[in-house]
């Protein structure tokens, strides 16, 4: 007799559905994968996909083949324990198996976003020590827009008017599109998401999802689910969901915060001393690594053209490494908070970065300076003027140099993911060269 709390089988949980899509996120941590029958999938069958996915740009063309293999060879998806699951939000009963890329021989793909966030953290566990992270990702809703020459409007509400203004933190904001954001909502917690907060941003249409701490893979697995289905909620409800960091001119940018703190084997927090429950020497450490490497690593937390539309207005967006006690115009901010809760928040990365990516790259960047016992500058007070060497790059031209010699890049990521990802951006950079812009046409066009 099975005993009523026996966990169900594969078949079992499966029953009723016909196909399992099988997803992996690429450099820039869009969604690839394939649709596998269901019954292939519950007996074991191998998914493979070509390498070349891997490195496939925004644009859909790809890098040289040097960057991915000349033979194009298979590499294997294999199904993250715990991320198997039936999505609520789709019409048809379907599954959805977030997946690793494994090469043939099983190793973790040299070339996956994954497994460089993957790598970064067992860095850790050599140490005995576990790294705990929680994102914080805003986006826009607007009404659907077949023409791109077009900006961007927010939706018409259940009340028959736009939103107008910028109502942050406003109570209620949300319920003119509440349909939305309660199946939003109920989705995540179908899929084991849980949900801290759901807030209006500054923007108009802009709103903000909180996560809870906890282990790094886990949270950018969550953090990459809760955007697949963003978007596919979204367009459920006759919206879409935009992360671009910059999507209106004159309005603030979308984010993607990342706190983050480290425990030993204990759970002790080693942020904090346990004697004077003071800062300890490797909270000092961790912050002169954040401040010394994460400007090399820009390009992995501003990826794209628009990224860096985003620091040109620098209100809650900032553009440097200077840090803080709780003062959101520093790109490292330490909360207030109790000392077993010690955090430092990156406010540096953008809602278009790769979640595996922006939190490898501050995860590595403290070690380095926990290794190389790097110290910050002083915290920043009040007004604060920046130092040249803590102020961002503001141009994707610069990010691609400064990951290209970065010390930090080569000790912590494999060089074949590194040179991939810069041959990605390089050819997005093109194509975008290629473009002429409604600005240039109004201001050029007739009087130079």
């Amino acid at each position: 007799m099975t005993s009523l709390s026996a966990t169900p089988s594969l078949s079992e949980r499966l029953a009723g559905i016909a196909e399992v899509e099988c997803v992996i996120p690429d450099m820039n941590g869009i969604p690839r994968g394939k649709l596998i029958n269901a019954q292939s999938y519950i007996q074991g069958r191998r998914v493979q996909m070509a390498h070349g996915v891997l490195v496939q740009c925004l644009t859909g063309d790809y890098p040289e083949p040097r960057f991915y293999g000349y033979d194009d060879s298979d590499f294997l998806l294999r199904t993250i324990p715990g991320q198997l699951h039936i999505t609520p939000w789709t019409a048809s009963p379907r599954a959805l198996a977030l997946c690793e890329a494994l090469e043939a021989d099983g190793a973790p793909s040299r070339l996956s976003s994954r497994s460089m966030l993957q790598r970064v953290v067992e860095r850790y566990a050599a140490r005995g020590w576990a790294p705990k992270v929680a994102t914080e990702i805003e986006f826009y809703l607007f009404e659907q827009n077949p023409d791109v020459q077009q900006p961007f409007r927010p939706p018409v509400g259940l009340d028959g008017r736009r939103e107008v203004g910028n109502q942050a933190f406003a109570a209620g904001s949300a319920h003119a599109l509440q349909p939305f954001f309660t199946e939003l909502k109920a989705s995540m917690a179908a899929v084991g998401i849980p949900c801290e907060a759901v807030l209006h941003e500054m923007g108009l249409s802009q709103y903000e999802v909180n996560f809870l701490h906890d282990d790094p893979l886990l949270i950018a697995d969550q953090t990459f689910l809760f955007k697949f289905m963003l978007h596919e909620i979204a367009l459920k409800h006759g919206l879409i969901a935009v992360c671009m960091a910059k999507p209106l001119a004159k309005m603030p940018g979308s984010s993607m915060h990342i706190h983050q703190s480290v425990v030993d084997g204990s759970g002790q927090n080693i942020f904090t001393d346990p004697h004077s429950q003071q800062a300890s020497e490797l909270f000092q450490y961790y912050l002169g690594g954040l401040q010394a490497g994460l400007g090399d690593l820009i390009l992995l937390m501003a990826p794209n053209v628009n990224s860096y539309q985003r620091y040109c207005h620098t209100y809650a967006s900032p553009n440097n490494l200077c840090w803080s006690q709780d003062n959101r115009r520093t790109g490292l901010r330490v909360p207030t908070s109790e000392p077993d809760a010690r955090r430092v928040e990156n406010r540096v990365p953008g809602a278009d970065a790769n979640p595996y990516l922006a939190i490898a790259a501050s995860l590595a960047a403290g070690l380095y300076g926990i290794e190389h016992e790097l110290r910050p500058d002083l915290p920043a007070q009040r007004e604060f003027e920046v130092p040249d060497d803590l102020r961002l790059s503001c141009t994707v031209h610069r990010a691609l140099r400064r990951l290209r010699i970065s010390e930090v890049a080569r000790e912590f990521f494999t060089p074949e993911f590194i040179e991939g990802y810069l041959a990605c951006k390089e050819l997005e950079l093109e194509s975008f060269m290629d473009e002429i812009s409604p600005w240039e046409r109004r201001y050029l066009g007739s009087q130079v």
